[in-house]
């Protein structure tokens, strides 16, 4: 017979098990249920067999015997894993598990592949990541966490919308690349006969919204970057955008460390967290440091962007990388400053006024040109997020492009290209914005303590096989 269409649930496990709670060794309730899920163990014992039946809410026991249960002989044949629904009034046997005792049932969907020992937990990282549907059966905490993340973007996206924040979709597909410096995917569009790029970042078309009149709008979504994989980064990685009229990088310094001060009280009830072992505490206000006053706390050296550069050149080299002949003193700190400072950036803090050089979209400093109005929030050694006052200046904007234009043409991938329709844009008249990005899946790590990305991306990328067993 095959599996049917549709099953009648009427309860979830969890919601079956209460009303078992009340009753007594070997009582019922009266209370008949219908209840779907995974046979996880089975064990047959003549003519009574129990099975533990476990979905998204949970678990319950099965109790069926051989006078009550239709069809009882092929319920005692059941593989693990496979999927029935059953029907039954919730009783509590003799030995106090709370249970459904069986009338009817019916077969779902067969597991054809033995789960096996998997049932037991997955230990082996290929197999867990490459089979996250296995995974998520045999490791509870793979589920929490993927769990987790809906309940942080669920609650993003709340806080947001609360703020007056509106929720926009903007193109994956891009003429060019733009909106942050990264090498994008290409791909081609046959009708149009013209390449496109998956987009490396949406902050173009988000502040265009803001040129039209949208004055706090905000992106949830996947961004696309064609670099390596490691424990922080993956190809393909979700990111939260949003952009605000009439406000500065002040204002998203409190706005941001608000939004993830909340969230972590919304999803986990605290701000004071452990990661890897240590303490976190993520309570508002976080410490504002610039990029320079963290570069001296960290080396001794009062190194800035009047320092010779070929000081500069080697105290990078020192740390262990070797310097572009082409990077200005601009790009040559901030090397520095991500070789030695960091990663020992416990914080969170706020490392802020990058030089102007290496923040392309960003606003000069109202007090110093050659900075720029930027900030990037570290967290347990890591960037959680980029954010500036927008350069709203079309004519500063072209410059900047162009000066990108030709750092692409000498060789870098990473580079910008100069972008005609968004300086088009610029001209219309975008007022004083300020805007940030925040990383959704180092959140998510932070929020459900683990290392490594993959544990909290459903389905990492993973190189291809050649052939599945």
């Amino acid at each position: 017979m095959p599996p049917p269409y549709r099953f009648d649930r009427t309860h979830s496990t969890a919601e079956a098990a209460t009303y078992g709670e009340d009753l007594g060794p070997g009582e019922g309730s009266g209370i008949e249920v219908s209840v779907a899920g995974r046979v996880m163990l089975s064990r047959p014992q003549g003519k009574v067999a129990f099975a533990e039946l476990r979905e998204s809410s949970g678990a319950i026991q099965l109790f069926a015997t051989s006078q009550t249960t239709q069809d009882f002989d092929r319920f005692v044949r059941l593989n693990l894993g496979d999927w029935i629904g059953a029907t039954g009034e919730v009783v509590r046997t003799k030995r106090g598990e709370i249970s459904v005792k069986v009338n009817g049932w019916v077969l779902l969907a067969n597991a054809r592949r033995s789960f096996g020992d998997k049932w037991r937990g997955v230990s082996d990282i290929e197999t867990r990541y490459r089979q996250r549907e296995v995974d998520l059966w045999a490791n509870a905490e793979s589920r929490e966490t993927l769990m987790l993340r809906s309940r942080v973007v669920q609650r993003m996206r709340e806080r947001l919308w609360a703020d007056g924040f509106v929720e926009v979709e903007t193109p994956v597909l891009h003429p060019i690349p733009g909106g942050a410096t990264a090498r994008p995917f290409v791909t081609h569009h046959n009708s149009l006969d013209c390449d496109l790029y998956l987009r490396i970042a949406p902050e173009l078309y988000l502040k265009r919204l803001v040129v039209g009149g949208f004055e706090k709008v905000f992106e949830i979504g996947r961004l696309f970057r064609n670099e390596g994989l490691s424990p922080r980064h993956n190809p393909e990685f979700t990111t939260l955008e949003l952009y605000e009229a009439y406000a500065d990088y002040e204002d998203h310094m409190k706005l941001f460390e608000r939004l993830v001060a909340g969230i972590a009280e919304d999803v986990l009830g605290t701000t004071n967290l452990t990661y890897q072992g240590r303490p976190l505490d993520l309570s508002v206000p976080w410490r504002r440091a610039t990029l320079v006053e963290l570069l001296a706390d960290a080396t001794g050296l009062e190194l800035n962007l009047d320092t010779p550069l070929d000081e500069l050149r080697r105290v990078l080299v020192e740390a262990g990388s070797q310097p572009d002949p082409a990077w200005g003193p601009g790009k040559l700190l901030v090397e520095i400053y991500e070789k030695k400072v960091e990663s020992d950036l416990w914080g969170p803090v706020f490392v802020c006024d990058y030089p102007a050089e290496v923040s392309p979209l960003a606003r000069r400093h109202r007090s110093n040109p050659d900075l720029a109005e930027r900030f990037e929030p570290v967290v347990a050694g890591r960037e959680l997020g980029n954010a500036f006052s927008e350069l709203i200046d079309p004519d500063d904007q072209r410059a900047r492009f162009e000066q990108q234009a030709l750092e692409r043409a000498r060789g870098d991938s990473e580079a910008m290209e100069v972008d005609e329709e968004y300086l088009r844009a610029l001209e219309y008249g975008l007022p004083p914005t300020a805007g940030l990005g925040l990383g959704v899946d180092r959140l998510v790590m932070l929020l459900a303590d683990v290392s490594n990305i993959r544990e909290v991306i459903a389905f990492p990328t993973l190189r291809p096989l050649l052939a599945l067993d």
